[in-house]
C-alpha cells in the first residue's frame, strides 16, 4: 500500500475515512506511529490548505488506529504569524490519535545557532550495511529501508541510531516525510530491557528545525534515545539528521515498556 493511497480518503472535510489495505503500514494492532501522525497531518494540512510551514507537533497516541476512521480538524488560533491546528482520529470506541499542530510563517532572525553536530558521524549511508531486512513489524519490510548508523559490536548504551528512507519516495512534501519517518526507530530503552516485551508510544512531541530539507537519495539519520527508563516507562529523545549532518528534527516521547 503506497502513501498516496493511504492518504487519498483524507479529503479534508470531517468525517468517517476507509483505509483500504491499511496492513502494509501496521505495527501489532495498530498503524505505524508515523503513519497515523501523517494521517492526522494532512487532515489539517486538507482542511485548511493555506497554512504555513509546520514549526512544531504535540500528537497523542490514544488507542488503535486501524481501517475504519472517522476524521476531524478545527484552527483553534490564527494569528498574524501562527496558526494552531488540532486534528483528530477516531475509531469505533472514540479517539485513537489527537494532535495539535502549530504552523508558522518565517520571520527576520533575531537569534541564530545552529543544532550542534552528532559526536561519532557514522558516514554515508552507503558506508554502512543494511539492517532489518525481511525482519522488523510489516510496515518496516513493506516501506522503509534500513542501514546501520552505529557500529554494530560497540556498546551504545540506551541509543538506537540508523539510516532509513522509504522505498518509494510517494512526492511526499519535505515536512510529511519527516512526519511519516520520525517514529521510525524503537525505542532506546529495548537495549536496556532485562527481557523482552512489548513496548508501546504513548505520545510525541517534536520541532521541525528545517520544513524545507531536501535530503540526497531520501536518506536521514533517526535515533531514538532514552533519557530515562523506570517504573514501566521511558522518556526518549527522538532526532533526524540529513545525509550531510544537519538536524532537522528534534523531539520527545513517552514510551510504555511492558513485561
Amino acid at each position: 500500500m503506497t502513501i498516496s493511497s493511504l492518504l487519498e480518503p483524507i479529503t479534508g472535510k470531517p468525517g468517517p475515512a476507509t483505509l483500504s489495505q491499511a496492513n502494509d503500514w501496521m505495527q501489532g494492532r495498530t498503524l505505524y506511529g508515523g503513519a497515523s501522525a501523517l494521517i492526522a497531518f494532512t487532515m489539517a494540512q486538507r482542511a485548511f490548505p493555506d497554512l504555513p510551514p509546520l514549526r512544531a507537533a504535540q500528537i497523542g497516541f490514544v488507542a488503535p488506529v486501524g481501517e475504519q476512521i472517522e476524521l476531524s480538524a478545527e484552527i483553534v488560533r490564527q494569528g498574524r504569524n501562527v496558526t494552531q491546528v488540532r486534528s483528530e482520529i477516531r475509531n469505533e470506541k472514540g479517539v485513537a490519535l489527537t494532535a495539535f499542530w502549530l504552523f508558522a510563517a518565517e520571520r527576520e532572525a533575531n537569534a541564530v545557532r545552529a543544532a550542534e553536530p552528532l559526536p561519532g558521524w557514522p558516514g554515508s549511508p552507503s558506508d554502512n550495511e543494511v539492517t532489518m531486512k525481511g525482519q522488523g513489524p510489516s510496515f518496516i519490510q513493506n516501506n522503509f529501508e534500513i542501514r546501520f548508523g552505529q557500529a554494530k559490536d560497540a556498546d551504545h548504551g540506551a541509543t538506537i541510531r540508523r539510516w532509513a528512507r522509504l522505498t518509494e519516495d510517494h512526492d511526499l512534501d519535505p515536512v510529511s516525510k519527516l512526519v511519516l519517518m520520525g517514529d521510525v526507530m524503537p525505542p532506546g530503552a529495548m537495549r536496556i530491557m532485562q527481557r523482552m516485551g512489548p513496548i508501546s508510544s504513548i505520545n510525541w512531541s517534536f520541532n521541525v528545525l528545517d520544513p524545507n530539507t531536501q535530503s540526497e537519495d531520501g536518506w536521514y539519520l533517526a535515533e531514538n534515545a532514552s533519557q530515562h527508563a523506570d517504573s514501566g516507562y521511558s522518556s526518549e529523545r527522538l532526532r533526524m539528521w540529513d545525509s550531510e549532518g544537519r538536524q532537522v528534527l528534534d523531539g520527545l516521547q513517552c514510551v510504555a515498556v511492558f513485561g
